[in-house]
């Protein structure tokens, strides 16, 4: 290797590096509030000059609950505390230890993500009104046309008012296509002619949107189902993930809309966005364990490049 090659290596290491802290830097930044409510009362149940006893744990088993870590999750997580407190000599080791078992609880989750690179790669993307589908779309399509893809979306949410519109803002500052029909169109017809152009253009990946909001629920399960079927008359495999979009803010009620939509058309993954605005961080723990489904982006800001893939170490340590 010439001096020119070590020299392009070792800058462009560098700069993986600096982007690399530059994204932990913003994911700490996002985290902030959530991290104010858990870590500020962490880190006083924590002092070191603390036993491990009775009570140290009853009061970490009530901050669990309330930074909505949920119930079941937080039973698993003393449980597992539990264990191991009698080898720990002080309240800092114990706090290690819940940070490696919080870490678990977010890396196994299975991989359900498409096989190999189908082309194009259907995704689609589901979620009540008002938690930034939109936005995060236009983020995704960002992603995957800076990676070089050729992206398409089809706005098959055609009952919101001016719906269409802003995502064909968001697309074209993506650099993407968009297959948009008449307002009040059957949003079926919209997802099957956005594959099949996709089909036709040789794109690489096809973004679905849909309805976050019908009259009753059956109905936008329904509709979804629909919306499913026809991409598959097109296209047989797909789609071939379905993204589930929530808001962090939410909390736990995040967690009730994410177990109706698994039940009734199967999440392959789930995107969160908010959380630089919530003091609710605790739930996407919850999230990860109670589903067995993969947290594949989180948002945190407002920005195109605000949409990150989820790393768990990255989150446990920005949240600690």
């Amino acid at each position: 290797m010439t001096i020119f090659e070590i020299l392009k290596s070792s800058q462009n290491q560098g700069c993986r590096m600096e982007q690399k802290n530059g994204l932990f830097n913003r994911l700490k930044k996002g985290l902030a509030k959530t991290r104010a409510g858990f870590t500020g009362r962490l880190d006083g149940i924590f002092s070191s000059s603390r036993k491990i006893d009775d009570d140290l744990i009853e009061e970490l088993e009530e901050l669990l609950i309330t930074s909505d870590m949920g119930v079941a999750t937080t039973m698993e997580l003393i449980e597992q505390v539990n264990r191991k407190a009698s080898k720990l000599k002080n309240a800092a080791e114990l706090k290690a230890v819940l940070k490696e078992e919080i870490c678990n609880m977010l890396d196994p989750t299975p991989d359900t993500r498409a096989a190999g690179t189908p082309k194009p790669l259907v995704q689609l993307i589901v979620g009540v009104n008002g938690v930034g589908k939109t936005t995060t779309i236009g983020k995704l399509a960002a992603r995957y046309t800076a990676e070089g893809r050729k992206v398409l979306v089809a706005a098959a949410d055609t009952f919101r008012a001016a719906a269409v519109e802003q995502l064909t803002i968001w697309t074209e500052r993506a650099g993407a296509d968009i297959v948009r029909h008449r307002e009040k169109a059957d949003p079926a017809a919209v997802a099957f002619d956005g594959v099949e152009a996709a089909v036709a253009r040789k794109m690489d990946v096809v973004l679905v949107d849909t309805a976050g909001r019908l009259h009753t629920q059956v109905n936008l399960m329904n509709e979804l189902k629909k919306i499913k079927r026809a991409i598959a008359k097109k296209l047989p495999a797909a789609p071939h993930e379905t993204l589930l979009v929530l808001d962090a803010t939410t909390g736990q009620n995040a967690m009730s809309q994410a177990e109706l939509f698994h039940r009734e058309i199967g999440i392959t993954g789930l995107i969160l966005t908010k959380l630089d605005g919530t003091a609710k961080g605790g739930m996407v723990v919850s999230l990860c364990r109670q589903l067995n489904v993969p947290l594949q982006y989180i948002g945190i800001g407002e920005q195109m490049d605000d949409l990150q893939e989820f790393d768990a170490v990255q989150f446990v340590e920005a949240l600690f």
